[in-house]
This record gives C-alpha cells, sequence and structure tokens, in this order.
C-alpha cells in the first residue's frame, strides 16, 4: 500500500478504530478531545451536514497525558461514555462516528499536536487499507461548530482540484451568548489574522495561509509525504501548514466555513486561547499590530528576488545595498548569501530557483524578519491604520 514505509517507522502500527474501513471511505474527520465539555454541539452541527457522495468518517479521539490528574481521567472516560452512546445513535451508512477510549500520550509530548498527530495518522492507516491516495483527511476541533455544507463543500473542492495537496477552510469564531469585551477581542484577533495574511500576499509571498488547527484538510499522500502531523504542543497547525506548499498547492475553500469557541484558554503558550487570555486581563493590547512598513520593505525583496539567482558575491553587496536597511540588516544578520549559494548551486534554472527561494525564505524566515524589523527598525502600528494603508497598497 501507498503509505506502508510511513507506517514501517512505527514497528507495528495499532489502530485505534476497530471496524474496517469501507472501500467508499472519501473523508476522515479528525477532532482532539481533551477535557472538552460541549464535544456533542460539534458532533450535532456534524450530524446536520448534507451527506457527500462518499462515505464519510468522523474520528473523536480522546486523549491525555499519562500523568494526568485522576479528575480530568475522570472527566475523559464519562465523555468517552456520553460520545460512544451518541456515535452508536447517530451513525449511517455514508457518515460514520467513531471515538477511542482515552489514549494515553507519552508526557514529553502530550499536547495538541500529539494529538492532532495521532487522529490524522489514524486517517491515513485506514485510507492506507482502502488504497485510497487521494482521501482526504480533515482536521476539526472539539469546540468547533460548521456549516451544513462543510462535508460536500470540502469533497466538491478535492473533486475539482485533484492536483491539490491540501486546502484552508473559512471560519469565523462563534459571537453568541459571549461578554462584549471579549466579542471585541476575537473581531481584533480575526482582524489581525486577516491582515497578516493579506500583507504577505501583497509583499510577493505565494503561500499566504490562515493557519487555523480546525480549519484545514489534506490529502493522504500529501500528508503521508509532508511526513505527518508535526508533535509540537503548540502551532502544530503553523508549522504543518506552512510547509505542506513544497508538497503541492494547498488551495481555499470559501464557500463553506468553521466556527472555533471564542474562549480564553491557557493550555498553549500561544495561539486564539491565549490571545484572548491576554486580551481580557489587560496584558495585551489587540489594536496595535505590525507596521506595514515592514511588509512594504519585504516586498522590495521579494519582487527582485529572481536577480539573486547565481549571484556573485560582489554584486550580492551592490544588490544589499539596494534593499532597505531593515532587510539588508536581517540578510547580514542571518548570513544568507551562503544559504543562497548553496540553493543557487543545486537549482538547473531561474524558475526553480523561484520556487526554492520561498522554502528558504519561507513563512518561519518571514515571520523572523517581521520581528527583527520591530525590534530594531520600526514600531508597532494601530492595526486600524496599519489595515488602512495596506488596502490602498492593494488597490
Amino acid at each position: 500500500m501507498f503509505a506502508d514505509k510511513y507506517f514501517a517507522r512505527y514497528g507495528q502500527y495499532h489502530s485505534l478504530i476497530a471496524e474496517v474501513p469501507d472501500g467508499e471511505l472519501k473523508l476522515f474527520i479528525m477532532i482532539p478531545c481533551f477535557r472538552e465539555p460541549d464535544i456533542l454541539r460539534t458532533l450535532e452541527s456534524l450530524r446536520a451536514c448534507n451527506l457527500p457522495a462518499g462515505v464519510a468518517e468522523v474520528f473523536t479521539i480522546i486523549n491525555q497525558p499519562e500523568d494526568c490528574p485522576e479528575e480530568i481521567s475522570r472527566f475523559n472516560l464519562n465523555t468517552f461514555r456520553e460520545v460512544s452512546e451518541w456515535n452508536r445513535k447517530n451513525s449511517c451508512s455514508r457518515l460514520r462516528f467513531y471515538t477511542s477510549e482515552p489514549v494515553k500520550l507519552p508526557r514529553k509530548w502530550a499536547g495538541v499536536g500529539m494529538a492532532r498527530k495521532r487522529g490524522m495518522d489514524e486517517g491515513l492507516w485506514r485510507f492506507n487499507q482502502t488504497g485510497h491516495k487521494h482521501g482526504i483527511i480533515v482536521s476539526l476541533d472539539a469546540d468547533t461548530l460548521v456549516e451544513t455544507n462543510y462535508l460536500t463543500s470540502i469533497e466538491t473542492h478535492f473533486r475539482k482540484n485533484p492536483s491539490h495537496a491540501g486546502a484552508t477552510i473559512a471560519f469565523s469564531h462563534q459571537l453568541e451568548n459571549i461578554e462584549e469585551k471579549l466579542r471585541e477581542g476575537i473581531l481584533l484577533y480575526e482582524k489581525y489574522m486577516d491582515y497578516y495574511k493579506l500583507a504577505l500576499e501583497y509583499a510577493g509571498y505565494p503561500h499566504a495561509l490562515y493557519t487555523i488547527g480546525s480549519a484545514f484538510a489534506v490529502t493522504a499522500e500529501a500528508y503521508m509525504k509532508r511526513g505527518g502531523m508535526t508533535r509540537r504542543k503548540a502551532g502544530e497547525d503553523f508549522y504543518f501548514l506552512q510547509t505542506l506548499p513544497q508538497v503541492g498547492k494547498v488551495g481555499e475553500i470559501t464557500d463553506t466555513a468553521v466556527h472555533p469557541s471564542a474562549r480564553v484558554s491557557d493550555r498553549v503558550p500561544f495561539g486564539t486561547g491565549p490571545a484572548m487570555q491576554n486580551w481580557m486581563t489587560d496584558s495585551a493590547d489587540l489594536r496595535i499590530s505590525y507596521n506595514i512598513q515592514a511588509f512594504k520593505d519585504l516586498k522590495t525583496l521579494f519582487s527582485q528576488h529572481s536577480l539573486l539567482y547565481q549571484i556573485s558575491e560582489s554584486d550580492y553587496q551592490y544588490f544589499m545595498n539596494s534593499l532597505p536597511p531593515s532587510v539588508a540588516s536581517f540578510l547580514n544578520q542571518e548570513d544568507f548569501y551562503s544559504e543562497l549559494s548553496g540553493l543557487s548551486n543545486n537549482c538547473a534554472g531561474v524558475e526553480i530557483f523561484s520556487q526554492r527561494f520561498f522554502q528558504l525564505f519561507n513563512a518561519f524566515r518571514i515571520l523572523k524578519f517581521i520581528n527583527f524589523s520591530h525590534a530594531h527598525f520600526y514600531p508597532r502600528q494601530a492595526l486600524d491604520e496599519a489595515f488602512g494603508e495596506l488596502e490602498i497598497l492593494r488597490g
């Protein structure tokens, strides 16, 4: 089977779902669940979906660290019983619901990244059993609601775009029955995410993506080629999605949406939950964001990056003098020319070089530059002001 080598790393893989996958399995929706009080709302929203043409499976992977406190263990065990009973009553031939007894994760890796990986690996395992390398593994969260066309929209996107490795899914946070300050905070956070993605597009970065753990899908083959989900305890969605374009094109599904909770959380060190916690405790001001000038500087580099193909060291120094000081200073700090030389020597032409340049100057390096530029060159800027300037620049 196509993923046998991937699973060979595990020795003997232990499947979490006992039932043999249906030969018509096309969608596998994976939901990590740790101490989640409202998982049944998420499952209900999935049950209300229009049924896809193929078979869809929804897998709730209840998980906890191996040294989990007894109170949480009892909570998770009760969740397993409730979800199991709900699944039994609500599964049908084309939409099947599964769960697992609480999976104990190694203390070193226990967290949402490892849980997401274990659940997505299960999806890959099941597609490997059917031989469907174009099967779709979907990442969702246990505090997230979906729209009725969720399953059919994902299915349709990949049918119409068979070359896509993956796709992000539109999102907006739940705003009902939350206090006004939290509502203001989550709308500011969404605006920041829009600003950052659009600013990267303006700068000329070809792989600008939203990176929300509950809002993406990937083909089984691309998931395997990417090496699976990272085990990071936070930011696993960012690290996975920002490297997925190395496997193939990542599209955008915009005719449906997911709706994550806007809740405050301290489970991970960064992301939506911590951002809301910092906002609610006045530890961070979401009305302030990155200065648009940093992205304008980046655009100067990206717009002429092809000139760097097989550039000599003397010409490189001349090129550096033409760049904004923030970019030139950053590239000097990174010793970028040595990396650039190695890249040029391994590219047969400028077109290949151009593609691989953005693997070298990828989303991680961009973020590093943005933070560097604000530490040494630019003050932070009001989000509304920066977004307004960006809209003018984008025309």
